[in-house]
């Protein structure tokens, strides 16, 4: 009788050790991504099909990731206006945000380095507060190639940008 209580437990064990597996790796390979940011998400001066979002999902089914990634960027959007935003532009059942927020927009509207600061801050509260992981975009920029504005990326910086999103993204969201 022991044996048998025993080895229904150990059943039960590696039961529910392969529900756990096979549900993270069907929620790896059909991930919802939101890409969050501003002009260079949104792909100012190269379009939406061009823009680093597009490219990283096609990236990430290229590897069998039946991914999505959302492109939430607005042009000209400042970290107060996505603030507002967040709730809508990031929806139930997203497990990864990419935030790609640079200080360019929030100067010249009056947003000083320390409120820039704190509404990143409160950004990343919410969501984590949901349960959703993030990645920090901004390291991932550095020396790609830009329009002639120095600001946005050309159609190139933008596969090179998504190019090195990748291996983190996949880290977040679990191999296949």
């Amino acid at each position: 009788m022991t044996k048998r209580v025993i080895s229904n437990f150990s059943l039960l064990i590696a039961v529910t050790l392969l529900l756990t597996i096979g549900a993270d790796l069907a929620n790896a390979a059909a991930a919802q991504i939101v890409a969050f940011g501003a002009s260079n998400t949104a792909g100012y001066g190269v379009g939406s099909d061009e823009a680093w979002p597009a490219r990283l999902e096609a990236m990430l089914r290229a590897k069998g990731y039946q991914a999505t990634v959302a492109n939430a960027g607005i042009s000209g959007d400042t970290t107060a206006g996505m603030l507002e935003r967040l709730d809508s532009a990031v929806p139930n059942g997203t497990q990864l945000v990419i935030l790609a927020i640079y200080n360019y927009n929030d100067p010249p509207k009056g947003i000083s380095a320390a409120e820039h600061a704190a509404n990143i801050q409160k950004i990343l509260d919410r969501l984590h507060a949901r349960g959703i992981k993030t990645i920090s975009a901004e390291q991932y920029v550095s020396g790609l190639p830009r329009q002639s504005d120095g600001v946005h990326l050309t159609a190139e910086g933008h596969g090179a940008f998504a190019a090195r999103l990748l291996p983190q993204v996949i880290a977040a969201i679990g191999p296949l």
